[in-house]
């Protein structure tokens, strides 16, 4: 339903930029963030939840598109990698806050909505008092979003990418592990390692893209998050081997779409930008629909199901990225 909620809210949030702007759509995307989590506890039939999960996705899509638009529009090209590193580190600590808040406080109560409401609220309360540059979005036209899947077929694919291994990562790499005899809190710490590595090595990530060929370093870091994945069937077998391994392959994976995020903003301005991000959260919602579902299929079918998938994944969008004599074209 979240991705749903992604699918349906995507090809309005470039019209809705324009209108509203930067700050009050990302302020207004809060608040609603905020009051749903509120209303999940509160719900009298289990049925409710579906909606409010789908209107959870539209808002939280709107914040991705709003703030990646605007953080680029900021970005100078000298600084533009180590930004949207920054950006993306910060990204994924919430990915990692997330969980531990269910480890403290449990799934049975209505806590994790308060703390996940009181966190998007106070998130609101900082833009207000923080206020920050308030770049306005292009008034131009902006058109069909979909006529850029021609233009920029390797950020469409990278956002694909991205949001299918996130989220079968997410819910399968614990349930892999104890398929092959891990216990199970190992095994749910090797996703929090998997995270660690997604955070910390996304400034190094950002470095490395404000001082080399940035097309090179997206190729090399899918390839890596390939030949990554097909370690992990003999990597597994040794813990000491398969928590760095994990690690590094985490902020290598999660690099691929931080080195998208800083070369669209190289390649496009203002309205072009906004439409893209939206064609790349339809991508996204489609990669988060299916990820889950061909991994599942693939671990039906052979134990180390998972990260043949991922090999497959990655392997292929290299090849994609490398085939392509211009990046975007």
């Amino acid at each position: 339903m979240y991705a749903i909620g992604v699918l349906l809210a995507a090809p309005y949030l470039p019209r809705l930029a324009q209108q509203l702007g930067f700050a009050r759509l990302a302020k207004g995307a809060l608040i609603a963030s905020g009051g749903l989590f509120l209303f999940f506890p509160l719900a009298p039939f289990l049925w409710i939840w579906f909606p409010l999960r789908a209107a959870l996705g539209a808002a939280s899509e709107t914040l991705f598109v709003v703030s990646e638009t605007w953080l680029n529009q900021l970005a100078g090209e000298r600084n533009r990698g180590r930004m949207i590193a920054i950006y993306m580190t910060a990204l994924s600590c919430g990915t990692a806050i997330g969980p531990a808040i269910l480890t403290l406080v449990g799934r049975e109560q209505s806590l994790a909505f308060i703390i996940g409401a009181a966190i998007a609220l106070t998130a609101c309360v900082i833009l207000i008092v923080g206020r920050p540059h308030a770049a306005k979005p292009a008034s131009e036209d902006i058109g069909n979003p979909f006529r850029y899947l021609k233009l920029a077929p390797v950020a469409v694919a990278s956002s694909v990418l991205n949001a299918a291994l996130e989220a079968a990562g997410l819910s399968l790499l614990p349930l892999y592990a104890v398929r092959l005899g891990w216990p199970e809190h190992s095994a749910t710490l090797l996703l929090t390692v998997l995270l660690i590595g997604s955070i910390l090595l996304q400034l190094p990530i950002g470095w490395l893209g404000d001082r080399m060929d940035r097309r090179g370093l997206l190729i090399a870091l899918a390839a890596i998050s390939a030949l990554g994945a097909l370690a992990w069937p003999l990597a597994f077998l040794h813990p000491w081997l398969a928590y760095p391994l994990l690690f590094l392959w985490g902020g290598a994976f999660v690099g691929i779409y931080t080195t998208t995020v800083v070369m669209l903003g190289e390649a496009y301005k203002g309205a072009e930008l906004l439409s893209i991000y939206a064609l790349l959260s339809i991508a996204w919602g489609i990669g988060a629909l299916l990820g889950p579902l061909i991994a599942g299929i693939a671990m039906e079918n052979s134990p180390h199901g998972l990260p043949v998938f991922a090999a497959i994944a990655c392997g292929g969008f290299a090849l994609f990225a490398g085939s392509r004599e211009a990046i975007w074209k």
